[in-house]
């Protein structure tokens, strides 16, 4: 699996296949401050990734 990290501008490539969920925990990021896009769309925490998937994690931005 490749990963962009955008927070580091890095890219990764990983064996994994699961949860979002169980992704953003073994790379140590925290749920509620990334959003997740398999193939160019958006998932939840609960979708399954596979090993050959391209995904991208995003920050949250907040404002106000």
């Amino acid at each position: 699996m490749n990963i962009f990290i955008e927070r580091e501008n890095k890219r990764k490539a990983i064996k994994f296949s699961g949860k979002v969920s169980s992704l953003l925990q073994k790379l140590k990021l925290n749920p509620a401050t990334v959003l997740v896009a398999r193939n160019g769309v958006l998932v939840t925490e609960e979708d399954l990734l596979s090993s050959t998937d391209e995904v991208r994690i995003l920050s949250v931005i907040s404002g106000g």
